[in-house]
C-alpha cells in the first residue's frame, strides 16, 4: 500500500507513524552482534501476546532497565534487579518474561564462540530464492526452520523462543525478508 510519501509498503507499516519508522528503518535488516541481536530476542520475547506497538513504544524504558541489553550486565541481575524490574512502569511487568531475558543473556554467554547468536541464527536462515510474499496473507507466523531455531535455542537454555518468537527474530533481524515484493524497503529502500 503507498504511504503519504507515496512509497509502497507492506500494509502493517502504515498503521502508525512508529510501525512505519521501525518498518523503514529497521523490519528485516541485518542486524550483527550479540547485544543488538539479543535485545532483539528479549523484545520479542516481551511482545508474545500483546501487540509490537506497545513494545515499540516502551523500547527506551526497556533499554534503560536492561542496561542496553548488555548481556554480561543482564547475566549478572539477582534478586534486587529482578524486583526493580517486576516494579518498573516503563517496562511490561511479566516476571516469567523478566526470567526469560536474564536467564537469555546467561545462555547466549553460555553459547560456544563460534559466531554467537548470529551464528546460530545463520544455521536457519530462509532457503535461498524463496519468493518474495506478494500480500500479508502469505506470510507465515512460523516456518519447520523457525520451529527447529526453536528448539536449538531451547535445548541451549534460552526460553520464551517458541517458533512464533522465533521466527519473528528471524523477520526483526534480516535472517528472512518478509517485505511484501511490491514494498520499496525489499527492492533496496
Amino acid at each position: 500500500m503507498p504511504g503519504a510519501d507515496g512509497q509502497l509498503r507492506c500494509g502493517w507499516a502504515l498503521a502508525s507513524p512508529d510501525y512505519q519508522h521501525y518498518h523503514d528503518t529497521e523490519w528485516g535488516r541485518p542486524v550483527e552482534g550479540d547485544r543488538a541481536l539479543f535485545e532483539r530476542l528479549s523484545l520479542e520475547a516481551f511482545q508474545s501476546g500483546l501487540s509490537w506497538i506497545t513494545i515499540l513504544r516502551k523500547r527506551e524504558a526497556f533499554r534503560a532497565a536492561f542496561a542496553d541489553f548488555e548481556p554480561a550486565a543482564v547475566a549478572a541481575f539477582g534478586d534486587a534487579d529482578r524486583e526493580r524490574l517486576l516494579a518498573d512502569r516503563g517496562i511490561v511487568r511479566n516476571a516469567a518474561k523478566i526470567d526469560a531475558v536474564i536467564a537469555n543473556a546467561r545462555a547466549l554467554l553460555a553459547l560456544p564462540d563460534a559466531g554467537g547468536l548470529g551464528g546460530l541464527l545463520e544455521r536457519y536462515r530462509a532457503p535461498a530464492g524463496r519468493p518474495a510474499p506478494r500480500t500479508s496473507a502469505e506470510v507465515p507466523a512460523s516456518t519447520p526452520e523457525s520451529a527447529a531455531l526453536a528448539a536449538a535455542l531451547k535445548k541451549r537454555g534460552f526460553r520464551f523462543v517458541g517458533p512464533i518468537t522465533a521466527y519473528a527474530m528471524l523477520q526483526a533481524t534480516g535472517y528472512v525478508n518478509d517485505h511484501l515484493a511490491s514494498c520499496w524497503v525489499r527492492h533496496g529502500g
